[in-house]
């Protein structure tokens, strides 16, 4: 529908009552001349408004407009400007209000391709030049400067440094890049530059295919029935047949015309979008942006409940686990001093080893060298320390304890093995009480962890949350597949925060970015929780029920008074006029209901 027309279709009737008010009961007129602004009003406002409800049931859509089209029609034939006008006011007014919650949602598509280097910087002799990425082939080496998004996917020739794909691929960790060293299209990169040797042409990379993906999922989602729709998809025959018997009961077209003017459900035109654009309200109140305004009435029927792992349910950053120490070692001398010498390293995981000694008192670093592939190597309080990986202690014949899941780092010192250090994703505290309270007060009947991260560190999350159906190592393309079939038989809840994660979460009933980093996840989501924080999530939930219910206390109970009123419209008690009076009485009441939604306080749940 056009946002523009209908603000316009509004205003023509709005400005035709008030001037046919004034020229009535202001200037005395009786002749017919008071009627010329409602006849035009109807011409320029009215007429589009018909046509448009026209096209939908040409093309098969029954709803409540229906009626609405019935009673301008009928009001235009039968010389009811008055009452025609008040319809073309209420039709459009509330399609207005509708457009007006829904207007921002914006494409994913967009939102990929912005994201993604138009330009690459192709190795040319001793410097580099800047072609168009679509130009890149196989076998052409590309620099991939500090914080640049990698065009094309490719392994690293030259450089030492970072990248970030948790948004790509669920793997929770900036991952070190080396010589040798896989990179994907889409990737971050860290703080220093990389050259690398394309394996792809642009067009076949890791970012095209999960844009290819999206488009489909985009393409291929299945239009929501709204609320209105539901309920007008009952009322809509029945208020027409009241009115067709009214007729033949009465021999009066007249008595069709005041049935159906009372019975057009200006509560559903106007009562639901007013509740919504309440809890629109309310949620931005507490750091949750809705783009999508139907999610808010189908996430309360959701019962089927699942979650990304990487930056959902966990933090997606590293934390010691677990340290194994060797004999004659403790904690106080390995991580004390391991803690002093990470803090002037950037390696990924260097943050949660300063963190896992930041108790302890700093010792005096000297000689620290960080070498490629190698680790880190320093004299720590007079003692030669290496933070090293297991390929190193293998060189020295050192014997370890067997390998675990999760990262591992090894820890040298006089050339003894000092510990074995574990790290894990470090996953939210709140996510056990979380998932219980799914099941216990939103009557979730399954909750599945859905990642691309490995099957070790899945399970050993969905252990610790309480979750018993897991999926891991799944792609995008995967991930929607899993999405789109159970979301085909019931409602899905779907919460992620990665790239990876888009054409699932447009796939789902509701999909929700938790959190504002991954901004192609936002685009793609019905609502970004700013806060990342899983009560936010359960505070949405509360959010929409309490929107479901005030709407359907609004939508309903005016649609049982218009009842009682079409009663005594068949019967001749009031005129098409009264009748659009009173409609619009029973207006006032669902709108005043429906405004209590905004008022609501929003409180998260304690679980």
């Amino acid at each position: 529908m056009n946002f523009s027309r209908d603000i316009a279709s509004a205003g023509v009737a709005f400005a035709g009552i008030a001037v046919h008010v004034i020229l009535r009961y202001g200037a005395g007129l009786e002749d017919g001349r008071q009627e010329w602004p409602l006849v035009l009003a109807l011409l320029l406002g009215g007429a589009p408004q018909v046509w448009t409800v026209a096209r939908r049931v040409l093309t098969g859509r029954f709803d409540a407009d229906i009626l609405a089209m019935v009673s301008i029609v009928t009001s235009v034939i039968l010389r009811e400007y008055l009452a025609g006008t008040i319809i073309v006011l209420m039709l459009a007014g509330g399609t207005v209000l509708e457009q007006y919650a829904t207007k921002k949602a914006s494409s994913v598509l967009d939102a990929l391709a912005q994201r993604m280097p138009r330009t690459a910087h192709r190795v040319v002799g001793e410097g580099t030049e800047d072609v168009p990425a679509d130009e890149i082939r196989p076998g052409d080496q590309l620099v991939i400067f500090p914080h640049e998004a990698c065009p094309v996917d490719g392994v690293v020739v030259s450089g030492h440094g970072t990248m970030n794909e948790a948004y790509l691929t669920g793997e929770p960790y900036l991952l070190a890049k080396l010589p040798g060293s896989a990179v994907l299209s889409g990737a971050m990169n860290g703080d220093s530059a990389l050259t690398i040797r394309a394996s792809k042409p642009a067009v076949d990379s890791r970012y095209a295919q999960i844009m290819k993906v999206v488009q489909e999922t985009e393409e291929n989602q299945p239009a929501m029935r709204r609320l209105a729709e539901r309920l007008g998809a009952w009322y809509t025959p029945l208020a027409l047949a009241m009115a067709g018997a009214a007729w033949a009961w009465s021999g009066s077209a007249e008595r069709f015309l005041s049935v159906i003017v009372v019975a057009t459900p200006c509560p559903l035109l106007i009562g639901i979008p007013v509740a919504v654009i309440g809890a629109i309200s309310l949620a931005a109140k507490n750091g949750i942006l809705i783009r999508k305004a139907a999610a808010l009435e189908d996430i309360d029927r959701c019962r089927v409940f699942i979650f990304d792992k990487t930056g959902t349910l966990t933090y997606g950053k590293p934390a010691v686990s677990e340290v194994i120490y060797g004999e004659g070692f403790a904690r106080e001398s390995v991580l004390g001093a391991v803690a002093s010498m990470e803090r002037y390293s950037r390696h990924p995981l260097a943050t949660a080893l300063v963190e896992a000694g930041q108790d302890l008192p700093p010792v005096e670093v000297t000689a620290l060298q960080e070498l490629p592939g190698q680790g880190l190597v320093a004299t720590a309080g007079g003692v030669a320390v290496e933070v090293t990986g297991r390929k190193r202690a293998g060189v020295l014949g050192l014997t370890l304890p067997a390998e675990g899941a999760g990262l591992e780092c090894v820890v040298l010192m006089g050339g003894k093995f000092a510990a074995l250090v574990r790290f894990r994703d470090q996953p939210r505290p709140d996510a056990p009480d979380f998932i219980r309270h799914l099941g216990e007060r939103h009557g979730g009947t399954r909750v599945v962890l859905l990642s691309g991260d490995r099957e070790s560190e899945v399970r050993y999350l969905a252990e610790l949350a309480g979750i018993s159906e897991v999926k891991f190592g799944q792609s995008p393309e995967e991930k929607v597949r899993f999405v789109t079939e159970i979301a085909a038989t019931m409602p899905v809840l779907y919460v992620g925060d990665g790239i990876n994660d888009a054409p699932a979460l447009l796939a789902a009933t509701v999909g929700i970015a938790l959190g504002d980093k991954g901004e192609i996840a936002v685009q793609a989501a019905d609502a970004a929780i700013l806060e990342p924080s899983l009560r936010r999530v359960d505070q949405l939930i509360h959010i929409g029920r309490r929107m479901r219910r005030i709407a359907l206390q609004s939508a309903v109970g005016g649609m049982a008074l218009s009842g009682i009123c079409m009663v005594l419209a068949g019967f001749g008690y009031l005129t098409p006029a009264a009748g659009a009076l009173a409609q619009e009485a029973i207006d006032v009441a669902a709108v005043l209901n429906a405004l209590r939604v905004g008022l609501g306080e929003g409180k998260m749940t304690d679980y």
